[in-house]
C-alpha cells in the first residue's frame, strides 16, 4: 500500500500549535514510509475563512519545513464534485430530504430530554413520500445504518466500537445547498486516496459517521490515528489564555525551527527518555504506535529550555543574520565581526532570538539612561574616582583584549585595596546601562575601546551632575 496522508486545516485563523503537531505527525509518517503528504484547505466556511489565514498556514508550513507533495487543494473549488456525490446518494436511496423546521427540531429535543432520552433526530422524514411542507427549505440527510456497529481500529487509542443506534442521520447538505464537513472530508479523502488520517481526538465522534458514509459510497475507510488533545498548564484545552498558540507567534519570538519541530514531536509522542531529536532521527523513529494515549500539556518553559539548547549549537552566521534583522533599524548595519562576537557571548544566556536582540542593544548603542536601582547603588559620588581612574587606564591599553582588560581592572582594585565587587559593578552600569550583561571583560572587549571610554566619560559627567540629598 502506498501511504498517503493529509493535513486539512480550516483557514479561519493562524496555524495553531495543535494543527502544526498534526501536520508534523502526518508529514513524518508519510516521509518515514516513502509515501505522499497532501495539503488540503478546508475553506467551506465562507464567513470565517480568509486569504490572510490561508497565507498564515502556508507560511507556517514553509517555516516548519513541512513540504507537501500535492496541493494545496481548496474545498471551495470542489463544490461540483460534492454536489455530484450528494445527488448520487439521493438517487441510490442512501440520502433523503428532511423538511424539519428549527422549531420542530427544538420541540423534538425538549420532548426527548423530558423523557430522559438522548437528544437525536427521530428520522421522521427518512421514508417520507408525501407532499413536502410549504415554505421549508430542506436539508439533505444521510441514511445511517439502523443496526450493527462501526469498529474503528485506531492506531493510537486501540479498537473503538460504536453502535449505529447511537448515530443519527447526519446532515450532508445544508438548506442553502452547501455541503457539510462530514460529506466534504469523506469525498476528499476518497478522491485523494488518503490511506491514513492522523488528527486530534476531538474528531473521534465524526469518525464512525464518516466510515459509514465512505462505505455507502463504495469506498474503503482509511486507517485512523487520533492523537489526544494538547492542554494548557491548567489542564484545560489550550487557548489564547495560555499564551501564544500560533506557530507564527513563536517564529516571531525567535524560537528556532528545529527547536519547534522537536518540541511539537514530543507533545504526545515519545521514544524512551530521549528529549532532543534531529529531523533525521524523527524520520527514523516515528511510529503511530508511539503516540501517547493521554493528553499532553503545553509547557512554554520547556519550549524555551529546548530552544536554548538549539541556540547553543546553531550556526553562528545564521544567528548573526537573524540578530541583525531583529535589532533596531539604526543598528542593523553593525559590523559582521561584532555581530558574531555578540552571538557567541549571548547564545547560552538567552532563551530566544528576540531576547538576544533585546539584551544585545547595549553592545551597539550607548545607554540613553541608567537602570534606576543599580544606578542608585553604583553610580554615586563614591564611584567617581573609580570610574575616572579606570577610564584613564583603559584608554591607555595597547591591546584591547579580554585578558588585558580583566588584568587592568584587577590591578586597579589591588592597588586601591578594593574588592572587585566595588569596582566591576560601577563600570558595568556605566558602560551597559544595567547589570544584565555577559562577563565584564568580554563585554568591554566586544563594545570596543573607543566606545567604552566614551561611555565612562558620560557616566562620570552624570555623577558629577548629581545633586547630593540634604542631610
Amino acid at each position: 500500500m502506498q501511504v498517503r496522508t493529509r493535513f486539512a486545516p480550516s483557514p479561519t485563523g493562524y496555524l495553531h500549535i495543535g494543527g502544526a503537531r498534526t501536520a508534523l505527525f502526518s508529514w513524518l509518517f508519510a516521509r518515514a514510509n516513502g509515501g505522499s503528504f497532501v495539503l488540503r484547505i478546508e475553506d467551506t466556511d465562507k464567513e470565517r475563512s480568509t486569504q490572510a489565514s490561508v497565507d498564515a498556514i502556508l507560511e507556517g508550513m514553509e517555516w516548519l519545513g513541512l513540504d507537501y507533495d500535492e496541493g494545496p487543494f481548496y474545498q471551495t473549488q470542489r463544490f461540483d464534485r460534492y454536489n455530484e456525490v450528494i445527488q448520487k446518494l439521493l438517487d441510490e436511496g442512501k440520502a433523503y430530504r428532511c423538511y424539519c423546521s428549527k422549531e420542530e427540531l427544538e420541540a423534538m429535543r425538549e420532548e426527548q430530554v423530558a423523557n430522559k432520552q438522548r437528544p437525536q433526530y427521530d428520522r421522521r422524514y427518512r421514508d417520507f413520500s408525501g407532499e413536502p411542507p410549504a415554505g421549508v427549505a430542506a436539508v439533505i440527510r444521510f441514511k445511517n445504518p439502523l443496526d450493527g456497529a462501526v469498529v474503528i481500529a485506531d492506531q493510537v487509542l486501540g479498537q473503538i466500537t460504536i453502535s449505529n443506534e447511537e448515530l443519527d442521520d447526519l446532515i450532508i447538505a445544508r438548506s442553502d445547498g452547501t455541503p457539510t464537513y462530514n460529506l466534504t472530508v469523506v469525498v476528499d479523502d476518497m478522491d485523494m486516496n488518503i490511506t491514513h488520517v492522523i488528527r486530534g481526538d476531538d474528531h473521534i465522534n465524526n469518525t464512525p459517521r464518516q466510515i459509514n458514509l465512505i462505505k455507502a459510497l463504495g469506498g474503503i475507510p482509511p486507517i485512523y490515528a487520533h492523537a489526544p488533545m494538547i492542554l494548557g498548564d491548567d489542564g484545560k484545552r489550550m487557548s489564547k489564555r495560555h499564551g501564544a498558540v500560533s506557530v507564527s507567534a513563536y517564529a516571531e519570538e525567535g524560537i528556532l525551527r528545529e527547536a519547534m519541530l522537536n518540541y511539537l514531536v514530543r507533545l504526545g509522542w515519545s521514544h524512551g527518555d530521549q528529549e532532543m531529536f534531529s529531523t533525521a532521527e524523527m524520520l527514523a523513529l516515528f511510529k503511530l504506535t508511539g503516540i501517547n494515549k493521554s493528553a499532553s500539556t503545553f509547557d512554554v518553559d520547556k519550549l524555551h529550555w529546548l530552544n536554548q539548547q538549539y541556540l547553543k549549537e546553531a550556526d553562528a552566521n545564521e544567528l548573526a543574520d537573524d540578530l541583525a534583522k531583529r535589532l533596531p533599524e539604526a543598528l542593523q548595519a553593525a559590523p559582521r565581526e561584532m555581530l558574531l562576537q555578540v552571538v557567541e557571548l549571548q547564545r547560552e544566556r538567552v532563551k530566544s532570538l528576540s531576547e538576544m536582540a533585546e539584551t544585545s542593544v547595549l553592545f551597539f548603542q550607548d545607554p540613553t539612561a541608567y537602570d534606576p536601582k543599580p544606578a542608585k547603588k553604583f553610580l554615586g559620588k563614591a564611584s567617581l574616582p573609580i570610574l575616572t581612574d579606570l577610564k584613564e587606564r583603559l584608554a591607555q591599553l595597547a591591546h584591547w583584549q579580554a585578558e588585558a582588560i580583566q588584568g587592568c581592572i584587577a590591578d586597579y582594585a589591588d592597588e586601591k585595596g578594593l574588592k572587585f565587587g566595588k569596582v566591576g559593578p560601577p563600570v558595568r552600569i556605566a558602560v551597559c546601562g544595567n547589570a544584565n550583561s555577559p562577563a565584564l571583560d568580554q563585554t568591554l572587549t566586544t563594545i570596543g575601546q573607543e566606545a567604552v571610554v566614551r561611555r565612562l566619560n558620560t557616566a562620570i559627567s552624570y555623577i558629577e551632575n548629581l545633586v547630593e540629598p540634604a542631610s
